[in-house]
């Protein structure tokens, strides 16, 4: 899970603290160093990792297409192109890992809102791609996320801001494991419409070391990725 770095200081309402917990949460649940689906097959050949379907992961998906949304596995094809090394800045790597997943966020009321997202690890930068199926617009996010700049992203309205991930270490020897503050994460909030009728896509680069991502990278990622998710052109 992420670190809450964009909570406002005012007090607290049910709007903002929905926001806070599916974007500011969502969008670095993936922000750990570790913890992640390996492919085995890919390291042993040196090959680039692919997104492979697991028979949960079907079922998964199976279902999602039945409720008309986006699988995890789905973002994770999106995000996981030949060219991301290249976007990112380091063209001599190529995905370690990459996989999707198909979860949900619980709010305070007991409402559970879909979250789907593909992930993809390299030796330098993790990139995500997370999807909530909530009803709340882009539009008054700044006031909520840290470092918060407005963006037009390929016509539709977006959010750039920062948040901090969280590292694990562990001990094999004494078998103990710690966290503390990781690097810097920039994530950048996209309306699924020009109109910004609610819900969001959300796409986030982190670096294994403490540098700051780049954001040229991240939008040009953004330039390339959002276009190839099913369902991206007839939204508008």
């Amino acid at each position: 899970m992420a670190e809450i770095v964009g909570a406002p200081e005012k007090g607290p309402n049910a709007w903002a603290q929905a926001i806070a917990a599916l974007v500011v949460v969502g969008a670095l649940g993936g922000g750990l160093y570790v913890i992640q689906k390996s492919d085995a097959s890919a390291a042993a050949d040196d090959k680039p990792a692919v997104c492979r379907l697991d028979d949960e992961d079907k079922k998964a998906a199976e279902k999602a297409h039945a409720a008309q949304r986006v699988s995890g596995t789905e973002l994770c094809t999106a995000l996981n192109r030949a060219d991301l090394p290249v976007l990112l800045g380091t063209p001599q790597e190529h995905a370690l890992t990459a996989y999707g997943s198909d979860g949900s966020v619980k709010m305070a009321s007991g409402t559970e809102i879909p979250s789907p997202e593909g992930t993809v690890q390299l030796d330098t930068y993790t990139v995500k791609l997370s999807r909530s199926y909530d009803d709340l617009p882009i539009a008054g996010m700044e006031g909520l996320l840290n470092e918060a700049e407005s963006k037009t992203v390929l016509g539709h309205p977006a959010v750039l801001y920062s948040s901090q991930t969280i590292a694990f270490s562990f001990d094999l020897g004494g078998g103990k494991s710690d966290t503390g503050p990781g690097g810097i994460a920039r994530a950048l909030v996209v309306a699924p419409d020009t109109k910004d009728g609610g819900g969001s896509y959300e796409l986030a680069i982190w670096r294994q070391d403490d540098v700051r991502p780049d954001d040229a990278a991240l939008l040009s990622i953004a330039q390339k990725v959002l276009p190839a998710i099913p369902g991206w052109a007839a939204a508008g």
